[in-house]
């Protein structure tokens, strides 16, 4: 599917069980993968596939022989062509090899655990590990927080599962770690479709006061760490709260998300092979159209406006850079192009996080900070985003801070070669050992003071 002149492969498995439909949905380079369609229809050659939980239809036509479809993707008042080739009759997957992953058994204890938030309204599914040192009666404890998009408690992406390897680390070196499913995950419940980052940091706040009620824990030395939008949740909930110690950001942003966003697009199209000439057109493009959507609650008038935008950066734009940067050749698929934007914004998490700015939350943090970024990252660049993150501990008197970038890695803190998003999967190392080191012996700096 070709959303914004990105192509995103997209891959449905369906199933047959004694007559019955159902199917699941992958997006490979949007890290989702087996999300449940809510119906299948089949009706001669006439195929359609629901995703309620994303506001998603596709229907489409089968060929004569079964093995492919011409199609087109719904979403958020906006549509795509989407055509399928089956693959196989059995759905088959490549063996990952994935060293780092932690494996039984260990030296330490691992409590499968439940628990739910004040009203009780949803349960959350977690894994607590603890030392085995029984001098110790209670130990320092980190809660870790996932990034965007619905994770289990391991932040698994591409077989990776850099939480569980994170855990297991800081485990080992005398640290409790507390690691938790996103809403709809797992063994946790509640929306996770109609849920914002202000609803993940509660959900943050909860796993607290259940750490709190453990007789395991000290109290006085709780941290979070937060990965990508869990590094905004977390000095989100460090700004509020006096019992958090210290607060560890993995690709954080900090500058405003929409600025944060802009920089995303750009990087990731020049990773992918696109001139910097032509993004030179398209970033200040972006910004402007998707405050322009923002802006605008009507959503006719949001769509007339938008392509106003479009149409006058289309004429003062070269026509190789807008074909290059949008995929845009003609009406109709400008229309796609404006529709996918304002689908996407129409989103109760991504309307809510593209107005977010950091900064409100990092200038109320009066805890110990560590702020770590690859070098290489192309979705939290590391410059703008550890230049603020470092000016605002300065100005706030920050005794205890740490910045740094680290060569050689990407977003997900993996050593990398093309470091663009597409080689995530393709990588056998999931978390890279020196942040683990740096991490681990910053913490225990900060706890022994």
């Amino acid at each position: 599917m070709n959303v914004q002149g990105t192509e995103i492969p997209i891959v449905f498995h369906i199933k047959d069980s004694a007559g019955k439909l159902s199917a699941t949905f992958d997006s490979p380079k949007q890290m989702a993968y087996n999300l449940a369609c809510s119906g299948v229809l089949l009706r001669g050659d006439s195929m359609i596939l629901q995703m309620k939980m994303m506001g998603g239809k596709y229907e489409s036509l089968l060929s004569a022989d079964k093995k492919a479809t011409k199609g087109t993707w719904f979403q958020g008042g906006g549509s795509l062509p989407l055509d399928l080739k089956k693959t196989s009759d059995i759905a088959t997957k490549q063996e990952l090899k994935r060293p780092q992953t932690p494996r039984p058994p260990f030296p330490y204890n691992a409590e499968e655990i439940i628990y739910f938030n004040a009203d009780k309204s949803i349960q959350f599914g977690a894994t607590f590990t603890s030392p085995l040192n029984k001098e110790a009666k209670k130990y320092p404890v980190a809660l870790l927080i996932t990034g965007s998009s619905q994770q289990d408690r391991d932040e698994t992406i591409f077989e990776h599962k850099a939480f569980a390897v994170i855990a297991d680390y800081l485990t080992r070196q005398g640290i409790a770690v507390l690691r938790v499913d996103d809403r709809g995950a797992g063994k946790t419940t509640g929306n996770f479709s109609t849920s914002t980052t202000a609803d993940f940091a509660n959900d943050v706040e909860a796993g607290i006061e259940y750490l709190r009620s453990r007789k395991d824990v000290d109290v006085s030395n709780i941290g979070l760490i937060g990965h990508s939008e869990g590094g905004i949740i977390a000095p989100m909930v460090a700004s509020r709260r006096k019992d958090i110690r210290f607060i560890v950001l993995l690709a954080g942003p900090a500058i405003p998300i929409i600025d944060l966003m802009t920089q995303q697009n750009v990087d990731v199209m020049a990773a992918s092979g696109i001139a910097s000439a032509d993004l030179e057109f398209y970033g200040p493009f972006y910004k402007t159209i998707v405050t322009t959507l923002l802006n605008e609650k009507d959503p006719a008038l949001a769509i007339k406006n938008a392509t106003t935008v479009f149409n006058d950066w289309q004429s003062k734009t070269p026509a190789s850079a807008v074909l290059n940067t949008t995929g845009v050749t003609d009406e109709k698929t400008k229309a796609a192009f404006i529709n996918q934007f304002a689908g996407q914004l129409k989103s109760t998490w991504f309307n809510y996080f593209m107005q977010l700015n950091p900064t409100d939350y990092l200038n109320k943090v009066k805890c110990a900070v560590l702020a770590l970024n690859g070098e290489k990252d192309v979705q939290v660049a590391a410059k703008p985003n550890l230049e603020t993150i470092r000016s605002i501990m300065v100005e706030k008197k920050i005794k205890t801070f740490k910045v740094q970038a680290i060569p050689g890695l990407n977003h997900l803190f993996q050593h990398c070669n093309t470091c663009s998003s597409d080689e995530y999967g393709i990588l056998e190392e999931t978390f890279a050992p020196e942040v683990l080191q740096l991490m681990g012996g910053w913490i225990k700096e900060v706890i022994a003071k």
